[in-house]
């Protein structure tokens, strides 16, 4: 399963605390979909402010992406320019 960590403000606003999880899910999709199950609020919440970064690289718009079973998933927040 991938290891999945968020930021410690989603963790603490949505998962009691917790950044840390082991989750199946072959895309990015899946993955937000899996978390707001568990985590209701959090998909729209990761869908507006967070990029991906999926074993070390970041990605803005992540959603058709793969993770493989030992891929590592970063939730960070999104860098605005201007």
């Amino acid at each position: 399963m991938a290891r999945i960590i968020l930021t410690s403000g989603l963790g603490n606003q949505y998962a009691g605390g917790q950044t840390e999880f082991e989750i199946e899910a072959v895309d990015v999709r899946r993955l937000v979909a899996v978390l707001e199950e568990r985590f209701p609020g959090i998909g729209p919440e990761i869908n507006r402010e967070m990029a991906v970064a999926i074993d070390g690289l970041i990605y803005q718009d992540p959603f058709l992406e793969r993770i493989e079973s030992d891929s590592e998933v970063y939730f960070l927040p999104r860098i605005g320019g201007g």
